[in-house]
C-alpha cells in the first residue's frame, strides 16, 4: 500500500495513526494515535511514497531484496517485523523455501533435503563457521535442525551455487544460518511468546514458550534468550514383512508408542563495536533434544492366513542430543575498501540413546488368522481359545541392553579479507577445523535371560506389567491391547541387571560391542582466493577453494581364532588428500526488474563417521567368510554443477522465478555387501580376500538435475479489503539416477520427483494469516543390498496460522498443524506390500506473542 506523504507533522502523525490501522500486525484504531510516532519510525521512505508493510510481507520484503542482491543463486527466509520467526525450529521455517523437503521424525521436523537430494549433500554453517553432525552413532553427518531453536535467528540463506569463500563440502547446496544480532535495533528489546495446546491422538499436550532480550546503543549491544517446547504424543504404527521370492506376508507387528519429548535452548550474545564498520562479538548457544519413548509392541508370526506366533517387545527409550556452540570474532571495514572478519568457534555435540529392549514369547497361544485384505491394517481373529496379553512366557524373557554414545569436538579458526580496486574487488581467506569424534553405533552385543533374577532371589514375571489401560489408537487390528507400565517394567529388569552383574552372572562392559566403537581425528585446512568483477549490469565472481583433507581412524577388527577363541586386533586407517574447487557466478540485471544468473561450482560430500570406522565382526567359519563393519576405504562424493536461474522481480512485493540445475556426482554412497579385494582385514596368517563385507560402498556416477518455479506476490492491486491477501508458492520438478558397478539408473535415496510448497496469506487490519500446503511425491528410502529395498509413499501437509495484533506489543496467535492428519506409509515393491503405516494426528497451538 503507498500512500503520499501530508506536508505537515501533524498530518504525517495523523496518516501514519490510519496506517497503522488498515495496515496488518499493528494496533486498533482507537489506540494508532498513541502509536503513530512509533509507526512512523517504521515505515520505510520511498521518494514521496510511504510503504507499509506487516509482519508477513514485511519478511518477505527482506528475503526478495537479499535475494537481489546476492552475487550466487540463492533463496533466503528472513525474520519478520520483531526479528523472528514464527517457527518452532530452523527446519519448519526453511520448509516453505523453493526445492525444499523436510525430513520428520514422529511429525517433528528434523533434516532438510533440498533439491530432493540425500540430506547429506546439505551442509550447514551457523554466523559462516561450518558445523557437522554426528546423529544415531555417527551414522549421518546431516545436521538437526530441530537443534536449534528459530527465535535465535534472523536469517537462514540457501546457497544453491557455491562462491570460494563458502565451504565446499556441499553438492546441492549449504545453509547459512545468521543468529540475531542486538545492534540490529537501538534500545531495549523484549521479545517472547507462550503458547499451550494438544495433540489430537491421545489428547497429550504441547507447550511452548521463548524469550529474548536485547539492548544496544550505537556502540554495544547484549542479548540473552531462551526456548522450551514439549510434547507428548502417541504415534499408532503397524510394520509387516514379506518374503522376498513369493512377497507372501511372514509377519506383522502391531505398535502404539508413547512418547514425551522436549526441545531446549539458551543462547546469548555480546557485540561491541567502537565505531562504524567495527565489530567485535561473543556468542554462546546451548540446545538439547530429548526425547523418553515407551513401546508397546506385539509382532505376530504368520502363515498363509494363520497365526504361528506372537511376540510382545517393551521398551523405555532415553534419546539425547546436545550441542554446545561458542564463537568469537569480529569485523572490521574502513572507508577505503579494506575489510577482514575472523571468528574462533567451539562446538560440542553428544548424541546418546539407551534403549533397553525387554522380549518374550507368548507361553501359549489360541488358534488365530489374519484377514489382510486391506494391507495397511491386517485385522486377527481368534477362531478358538482366548487371546491373552498377558500370556507371555517368563523364561523367554530377554533384555537387550542397546546403547550407542558419539560425541564430537571441534576447534574451527576462519579468516577473511577484501579489497575494493574500482570495478574490482579480491577476497582471500582461510579455514582450519580440527574435528575428534568418539564414540559407538548402535550396538547388539549381548542379551540377558530375565529368569537369571531367579538365581539372585529377583523373578521377573513381564505379564505383571500390563495394565488395564487400553491403547489409545485409531488403527484397527481386531485386538484389545492395553499398554505395560514401560517405565516400571525397564527399571526393575535395570535394577535386575545390577544385582547380576554384582553376582557375577552378567558383565556391563559386554553390553558395547568393542566392534562398534570408533575413534576419529579429521582435520580440514582451506584457503581460497577470489575476484568479483562488478560493472554497470554485469557482476562476476570467481575463485578457487583449496582444502588439505586428513582422517586418522582407529578400531578393532573382531575374530575367531584357530582354538576357537575370540580375538580382538587393533586395527588404524589413516587418510588424507588436496583438492581443489573452483566456482564461478554470473549476475546479469536485465533491466529494472529482470535478473539473469548462471553458475559453475565443484564441491564434495564426505563420509559419515560410523559409515569409515575401522571396527568389524569377521566371521571365518562362513563360505564365504563374512565381515560386518564400517568400510574405511569410502571415498568422498565429488560433484561438479551448473545453475542458471531468471527472475522478475515485481513491482511492489512480489517475485517470479525459474531455475533450473545439474549436478554430475562421481562415488555416490548406497549400501550393499561386496567382496573385499584388500589385505585390511587379513590377521594371523588369514587370507580374507574374497569375504563379503557388508557396510556402504561408493557406486560410480549419477547425474542429479531439476527446474524450480517460484512465485511471490501480495496482491496490492486489489481494492480494499482483498489488498491484504497475497500468494507464496514454488514447485519443482526433479529426476536422476546413479550407477553401481553391477546395476545402472537406480534412484536417489530420499529423492521425490516433485516437491510443492504453497501459502495463501492475508495480512490486514492486525490480521496475519496464512494456509500453507506442502506435497512431496513418493521416494527411495533404502536401494536393497543390507537394507530391505523401501520406498515411502508421498505425503501432503496442511497447516494454518493465524495472527491477531490486539496492541502493538501482543499478538494472539494460533496453529494448526497437520491438518490433514497424513498417514506415513513406506512399502516395498508396490503400495499391495506396505512395511510400515505411521500416524501422529494434528497439532493444536494457541498462544501469545509479545515484543516491547
Amino acid at each position: 500500500m503507498r500512500l503520499t506523504v501530508p506536508s505537515t507533522r501533524r498530518r504525517l502523525l495523523y496518516s501514519a495513526a490510519v496506517v497503522s490501522f488498515f495496515a496488518a500486525g499493528q494496533a486498533s484504531a482507537e489506540e494508532a494515535e498513541t502509536i503513530a510516532a512509533e509507526t512512523v519510525s517504521e515505515i520505510e521512505y520511498a521518494g514521496a511514497d510511504i510503504v507499509v508493510s506487516g509482519s508477513i510481507v514485511q519478511a518477505q520484503e527482506d528475503s526478495i531484496e537479499a535475494k537481489r542482491k546476492a552475487v550466487n543463486v540463492t533463496d533466503i527466509a528472513s525474520a519478520d517485523a520483531a526479528a523472528r520467526f514464527p517457527d518452532q525450529n530452523a527446519a519448519a521455517a526453511l520448509a516453505r523455501l523453493p526445492a525444499v523437503a523436510v525430513q520428520r521424525d514422529q511429525g517433528q521436523e528434523r533434516y532438510i533435503q533440498v533439491r530432493g537430494a540425500p540430506n547429506r549433500w546439505t551442509s550447514v554453517s551457523i554466523d559462516g563457521v561450518p558445523m557437522i553432525g554426528v546423529d544415531e552413532g555417527g551414522e549421518s553427518r546431516a545436521f538437526r535442525f530441530d537443534a536449534i531453536p528459530a527465535v535465535m535467528l534472523s536469517e537462514m540463506a540457501i546457497n544453491k551455487s557455491l562462491t570460494s569463500d563458502l565451504q565446499a563440502d556441499s553438492v546441492v547446496a549449504t545453509i547459512n544460518l545468521k543468529t540475531y544480532s542486538p545492534l540490529d535495533r537501538t534500545g531495549f528489546h523484549v521479545d517472547g511468546d507462550v503458547g499451550y495446546g494438544f495433540m489430537d491422538l491421545g489428547d497429550g499436550e504441547q507447550r511452548q514458550g521463548s524469550l529474548r532480550a536485547s539492548w544496544s546503543n550505537e556502540s554495544f549491544g547484549v542479548v540473552v534468550g531462551g526456548s522450551h517446547y514439549r510434547r507428548k504424543q502417541v504415534t499408532d504404527n503397524r510394520e509387516a514383512s514379506y518374503d522376498s521370492e513369493t512377497m507372501d506376508p511372514t509377519s506383522f507387528s502391531v505398535r502404539n508408542y508413547k512418547l514425551e519429548r522436549w526441545n531446549n535452548g539458551l543462547f546469548g550474545g555480546l557485540e561491541w563495536s567502537p565505531d562504524a564498520g567495527q565489530r567485535v562479538f561473543a556468542k554462546f548457544i546451548y540446545s538439547e533434544f530429548s526425547d523418553d519413548e515407551q513401546r508397546n509392541q506385539y509382532d505376530f508370526g504368520v502363515s498363509g492366513n494363520d497365526v504361528v506366533s506372537m511376540r510382545g517387545s517393551f521398551n523405555y527409550g532415553e534419546y539425547r542430543n546436545r550441542n554446545y556452540i561458542g564463537t568469537i570474532g569480529g569485523d572490521y571495514d574502513d572507508l577505503d575498501g579494506f575489510t577482514a572478519s575472523f571468528k574462533l568457534n567451539y562446538t560440542r555435540t553428544e548424541n546418546t540413546t539407551d534403549l533397553p529392549l525387554i522380549m518374550s514369547s507368548a507361553s501359549a497361544l489360541p488358534e488365530m488368522t489374519v484377514d489382510y485384505s486391506n494391507p495397511e491394517f491386517p485385522i486377527f481373529t481368534v477362531e478358538s481359545g482366548t487371546f491373552e496379553q498377558a500370556g507371555l512366557s517368563t523364561t523367554s524373557a530377554i533384555l537387550l541392553p542397546l546403547i550407542q554414545e558419539t560425541t564430537s569436538d571441534s576447534y574451527t579458526l576462519k579468516g577473511d579479507i577484501s579489497k575494493e580496486a574500482g570495478d574490482l574487488t579480491l577476497f582471500a581467506g582461510m579455514l582450519f577445523a580440527d574435528r575428534d569424534i568418539q564414540g559407538n553405533t548402535m550396538s547388539q552385543s549381548s542379551y540377558v535371560p530375565l529368569a537369571y533374577g531367579m538365581a539372585i532371589g529377583q523373578p521377573f514375571d513381564i505379564n505383571s506389567y500390563i495394565t488395564d489401560r487400553p491403547w489409545e489408537t485409531n488403527f484397527p487390528s481386531g485386538l484389545a491391547l492395553n499398554y505395560a507400565d514401560n517405565k516400571a517394567m525397564t527399571g526393575d529388569a535395570m535394577d535386575l541387571l545390577d544385582g547380576l552383574a554384582a553376582a557375577g552372572l552378567w558383565d556391563p562392559s559386554s553390553a558395547i560391542a568393542p566392534t562398534t566403537l570408533y575413534g576419529q581425528k579429521e582435520r580440514t585446512l582451506a584457503g581460497y582466493g577470489m575476484a568479483q568483477y562488478a560493472s554497470g549490469p554485469l557482476t562476476v565472481i570467481g575463485g578457487l577453494r583449496i582444502e588439505k583433507y586428513s582422517m586418522e581412524n582407529t578400531g578393532q577388527l573382531q575374530s575367531v581364532a584357530t582354538d576357537g577363541s575370540t580375538v580382538f586386533t587393533p586395527q588404524t586407517y589413516d587418510f588424507d588428500k588436496t583438492d581443489f574447487f573452483p566456482s564461478l557466478n554470473l549476475k546479469f540485471e536485465a533491466s529494472d526488474d529482470v535478473v539473469l544468473r548462471l553458475a559453475g561450482q565443484r564441491g564434495v560430500s564426505r563420509p559419515a563417521y560410523g559409515a569409515i570406522r575401522v571396527g568389524a565382526s569377521i566371521n571365518d567359519t562362513a563360505t564365504p567368510g563374512t565381515i560386518s563393519g564400517g568400510n574405511p576405504a569410502l571415498k568422498p562424493e565429488y560433484t561438479w554443477g551448473a545453475d542458471a536461474s531468471v527472475e522478475y522481480y515485481l513491482p511492489g512485493n512480489g517475485l517470479l522465478s525459474v531455475a533450473g540445475f545439474y549436478r554430475w556426482v562421481d562415488n555416490v554412497f548406497y549400501s550393499s555387501a561386496e567382496f573385499v579385494t584388500s589385505d585390511f582385514y587379513d590377521s594371523d596368517g588369514f587370507d580374507r580376500t574374497g569375504y563379503l563385507l557388508g557396510g556402504t560402498y561408493n557406486g560410480e556416477s549419477g547425474t542429479l538435475y531439476g527446474l524450480e518455479f517460484n512465485a511471490l506476490k501480495q496482491f496490492d492491486f486489489l481494492p480494499g479489503p482483498l489488498d491484504g491477501l497475497g500468494f507464496q508458492g514454488n514447485l519443482t520438478l526433479l529426476d536422476g539416477d546413479f550407477d553401481t558397478p553391477t546395476e545402472s539408473g537406480l534412484p536417489f535415496q530420499g529423492m521425490s520427483d516433485t516437491i510443492a510448497n504453497a501459502s495463501l496469506f492475508y495480512e490486514k487490519y492486525g490480521i496475519s494469516a496464512r494456509v500453507s500446503y506442502q506435497w512431496r511425491s513418493d521416494w527411495t528410502d533404502t536401494l536393497g543390498g543390507m537394507g530391505a529395498g523401501e520406498n515411502r509413499k508421498g505425503y501432503e501437509n496442511l497447516d494454518v496460522s493465524l495472527r491477531y495484533a490486539v496492541t502493538d506489543a501482543f499478538t494472539l496467535y494460533a496453529d494448526l498443524a497437520n491438518l490433514t492428519d497424513e498417514k506415513y506409509i513406506a512399502y516395498s515393491d508396490t503400495m499391495a506390500h506396505p512395511t510400515e503405516v505411521e500416524q501422529i494426528g494434528s497439532r493444536y497451538m494457541f498462544g501469545i506473542r509479545f515484543s516491547f
